[in-house]
């Protein structure tokens, strides 16, 4: 057998996956149909740890919520990644409506959520003096974060690949085929045991091999980022009171100091359906007023949707489908919140097949992209002084340097596209969304990457960014 697990699918909840397993003396490898991690559903969800007030007492995402989400600060601490505890609020605007925050409460508890509180509308105003003046109570949950989604999935990958597990990008899962003693996928990798956590494309996989089938629904949801200037605009995440009337949007912070408004619910067929549509966006800034007032959505730096794989039936699928084939599907929200439990829970059936030993010499951190804003200036002098690319200013927006691109191009799991560099290091995340900072960003890339700049993409194989030479081209006549 080549491997002793092959994982499907490079997205928070593979990647988590692929950490516990890197853990043990298996051989692991992760198969993505991209050109990275954090390329689908990932790449494009609230950022937010929710605290498991929620989900259905009894169900996995109940358990696996509350589960990761106490996993989560020590987990930032250990792999470095972007991570901050400012609870949450869920707001009700109606009085007539106080008995659905009451049960959100006790579907709190009963999730075994710490530090419940129902607070009126004073408590309210005093935490979050920008909420409108209809508020009529909330429930308060301390222990909501939020975290950078891009950061913890890179965090998992790196430190996996550190720890011997291989990467194999550009090929999608075609064929999988029963063999004896494991499964051959694509008609070339051999394997004791799969994964399936393929987001959205997870049904069509486990419904290749198991005779039990699944469905999986992808459900757009569509976002608005705000620039940092809105940033003390509210620092808890706000959530309005799901009533017959909708779920309503959130509007939260983001690790990075930015106000991130969303998402609405459509469902989609097609699965590569990211489009946003100014219907969307109207319905998600009109419902966002209600919460907060005036919000200025003149400073819109950018607006985006993603996929959610929504499970037919309501839950995570996570369990042994076919024998040595797990799944790890229908993973929604809180399927960010849920990633540590997850990694650990699917990491233990596995373990218990296969009956691994310990990996020697196991790398247990992870060095995080350097951030100078957090530097001191005494610190970042040090740091130019051992490499001057780190006072050569890329990003002026994110104040990225051309060390911590050159950083990104060089990692275990390294960024191999414009995309890739910009969820590594933020250059290109700020107000003038790469305007600046990507045509220097693509030189470095260039020149580490050692290909010509018409090479370089801005996301996968059919995203060129350079398609000719002016001069040239008009020399040329074309």
């Amino acid at each position: 057998m080549d491997y002793d697990v092959l994982i499907i699918g490079g997205g928070v909840t593979g990647t988590a996956i692929a950490y516990e397993l890197a853990k043990t003396d298996l051989n692991v490898a992760l198969i993505e149909k991209e050109e990275d991690v954090c390329e689908g559903t990932t790449k494009a969800n609230s950022a937010i740890v929710h605290a498991g007030f929620d989900a259905k007492p009894g169900t996995l995402k109940a358990k696996l919520n509350v589960e990761g989400a106490k996993l989560m600060p020590e987990l930032a601490k250990l792999l470095d990644f972007d991570y901050k505890n400012n609870g949450a609020l869920v707001l009700c605007f109606d009085e007539e409506h106080r008995p659905g925050v009451v049960e959100l409460y006790e579907r709190g508890l009963a999730n075994g959520v710490e530090g419940l509180q129902i607070l009126e509308k004073e408590q309210v105003k005093a935490l979050e003096p920008n909420v409108s003046d209809e508020v009529v109570c909330a429930l308060y949950a301390p222990t909501s974060s939020i975290v950078c989604p891009f950061g913890l999935t890179y965090a998992f990958a790196e430190n996996a690949a550190d720890n011997g597990v291989q990467f194999i990008f550009n090929e999608p899962v075609e064929t999988i085929e029963k063999i004896d003693g494991g499964w051959k996928v694509n008609d070339k990798y051999t394997t004791k045991t799969i994964v399936n956590a393929a987001g959205v494309y997870a049904d069509g996989i486990h419904n290749d091999v198991c005779p039990e089938k699944i469905q999986i629904i992808p459900r757009r949801g569509e976002y608005t980022l705000l620039d940092r200037s809105t940033g003390n605009m509210c620092s808890h995440t706000l959530f309005q009171l799901p009533t017959k009337a909708g779920k309503g949007v959130l509007i939260t912070p983001t690790v990075h100091g930015n106000i991130m408004i969303g998402p609405n619910a459509q469902e989609v067929e097609n699965k590569e359906n990211t489009n946003t549509t100014p219907e969307g966006q109207a319905e998600i800034r009109q419902k966002a007023l209600k919460t907060i007032p005036n919000i200025p959505f003149n400073k819109t730096i950018r607006t985006f949707s993603g996929l959610r794989a929504t499970p037919a039936n309501g839950d995570f699928v996570i369990a042994e489908s076919a024998d040595g084939f797990f799944d790890a599907a229908g993973i929604e929200s809180p399927g960010l919140s849920s990633a540590p439990a997850i990694g650990k829970m699917v990491a233990g059936m596995i373990e218990e097949k296969l009956k691994p030993g310990k990996r020697e010499n196991y790398k247990a951190d992870r060095k995080g992209f350097v951030n100078v804003k957090k530097l001191s200036k005494e610190e970042w002098e040090k740091l130019i002084e051992k490499d001057p690319d780190y006072g050569t200013i890329v990003c002026r927006c994110e104040t990225v340097t051309a060390g911590s691109i050159k950083d990104a191009l060089t990692r275990s799991v390294p960024a191999v596209s414009l995309d890739g560099i910009k969820r590594r290091t933020r250059a290109g995340m700020g107000r003038c969304q790469s305007g600046f900072c990507a045509p220097r960003s693509m030189a470095i890339m260039s020149e580490v990457m050692n290909i010509p700049m018409e090479e370089i993409r801005l996301s996968n194989q059919k995203s060129k960014l350079i398609t000719g030479k002016v001069k040239e081209d008009l020399k040329h006549g074309n």
